[in-house]
């Protein structure tokens, strides 16, 4: 039977010593390429749209659990995701009066932002293509 090495031999950096330094080249240059495109009007239009869904994709992953699944198989998976995605929005329409329609959603922050900036943003997702 093999013995495991003893703790003289074995070498752990802390995590923050993991992160410290230059990153590649590669990545100093992706990363340069990606913060000159979120300066542009374009990028800002389709991340208001994406920005309207991360409060929703907030709430399942911390309020509903969904970073882990309860069962094993894509088909399992998504069906729980499915059932899930229902539950909430059963528990978000009993919030409301009946036959009353629900209120629109606030404008998140970044929408706010891109209002007071005078830049345009689309108000659906479909009009993101």
């Amino acid at each position: 039977m093999p013995t495991l090495p003893g703790p003289s031999q074995v070498h752990h950096l802390p995590r923050w010593c993991a992160q410290r330094g230059l990153p590649p080249r590669e990545l100093h240059e992706l990363q340069l390429r990606n913060r000159a495109e979120q300066r542009e009007p374009d990028w800002h239009k389709r991340y208001a749209v994406r920005s309207g869904i991360e409060g929703t994709i907030c709430e399942f992953a911390h309020r509903h659990g969904m970073r882990r699944c309860r069962y094993r198989g894509q088909a399992k998976a998504h069906l729980q995701h499915v059932l899930t995605a229902i539950a909430v929005n059963v528990e978000r329409l009993s919030r409301h009066p009946p036959g009353e329609s629900a209120p629109p959603r606030p404008p998140t922050a970044f929408q706010d932002h891109l209002d007071q900036q005078g830049i345009p943003r689309l108000r659906s997702w479909r009009a993101a293509s």
